[in-house]
This record gives structure tokens, C-alpha cells and sequence, in this order.
């Protein structure tokens, strides 16, 4: 049996596709995240204000994942975050054991 471990994910999506642009990218990677983990929970904050501007934008779409997996399955994630277009920012967290 692999070794799993719990992680959770922030994702800031570019509202410059409309609203149906920003449920279509959540659903794919709600969707690629139950293909190669356990899915725990979607927590959609919304759209915010960022800090700073990203891409001359100052707001954006926060969406949380928290999943379990192997260790392998996060760089993935993390690259297809980097190559998606329309993921603004992203970060991965391995959660401590509790």
C-alpha cells in the first residue's frame, strides 16, 4: 500500500474568462484532483480583492482543496497549476499529522 499523506491547495483563478470560465477551470481541477487523490473537501471563498495586482488584476477567484495522496501526485498538480492559463497564483501544503 502507498504511504498517503494529507495536503491542501489554494487556487487564484483570472476572472477575465466570466463566470462560466472560472466554474469550468474549478471543475477541472476538482476533477483531476478525484482522479489521483482522495478529494476531502472544496471550499469555494470566492471572489476576492488581491494584495497587489497579478497580470494588471486586482481581484481573482480563491478556491481551497483539501485531498490526500502520495507525494508524487503535488508536483503534478503544481505543474499543471503553472501551465494552466488562468490559474493566477497557487500554493500546495502538506499538512501536519494531527
Amino acid at each position: 500500500m502507498a504511504v498517503t499523506a494529507n495536503y491542501e491547495t489554494v487556487m487564484i483563478v483570472s476572472l477575465k474568462n466570466g463566470e462560466e470560465g472560472v466554474q469550468a477551470m474549478v471543475e477541472r481541477f476538482k476533477t483531476l484532483i478525484e482522479q489521483n487523490a482522495t478529494l476531502k473537501n472544496v471550499d469555494e471563498w470566492g471572489k476576492r480583492k488581491l494584495a497587489y495586482l497579478i497580470n494588471k488584476e486586482s481581484e481573482g477567484y480563491y478556491v481551497l482543496f483539501d485531498f490526500e495522496s502520495t507525494a508524487e501526485f503535488p508536483a503534478e498538480l503544481d505543474r499543471k497549476f503553472r501551465i494552466t492559463e488562468g490559474v493566477m497564483r497557487s500554493m500546495i501544503i502538506k499538512k501536519e499529522d494531527e
